[in-house]
């Protein structure tokens, strides 16, 4: 990788393993995510995608994601400026958005477990949808993503 590509280029610009490497682990991006339907307000639940490994916060079958999780979706530097999903934490919508890299970041602390310590990580603070029935999604509201 290119040092400080981050800094240097524009996400468009970046090679695959520079895009891949602006993912922080947070987990968060995985979260189900409710909307409002009279006024289009985005809550962020404590209900992780089925194949979030919730202790590592990385997807356990990230190549076929979107196959398994047709919900799934690939984020592109067009989503990282306009998609009101992604967490404000997130290092491509930062970047998108011209605020650089948070202090606890990986490529800005060196350090992976910077995530977890800065409390941005979802690890062992989520469970997975899939033992939550869809009639009870309102109850796993949370207000600690933002």
């Amino acid at each position: 990788m290119r040092e400080r590509f981050w800094e240097r280029f524009a996400l468009d610009a970046l090679t695959g393993e520079e895009w891949e490497a602006l993912c922080d682990g947070c987990g968060r991006c995985c979260l189900l995510k409710l909307e409002d339907e009279d006024d289009g307000e985005l809550y962020y639940t404590d209900l992780a995608c089925r194949l979030l490994d919730t202790d590592s916060c990385r997807c356990q079958n990230y190549a076929d994601r979107t196959r398994e999780v047709p919900d799934c979706l690939t984020v592109t530097p067009a989503m990282a400026r306009d998609f009101p999903w992604l967490p404000a934490s997130c290092a491509y919508r930062r970047l998108a958005r011209g605020q650089g890299l948070a202090s606890w970041h990986p490529l800005v602390s060196g350090d992976p477990q910077s995530v977890r310590r800065a409390g941005i990580s979802v690890a062992g603070r989520v469970i997975p949808e899939t033992g939550v029935d869809e009639e009870e999604y309102e109850e796993h509201i949370v207000n600690w993503v933002e």
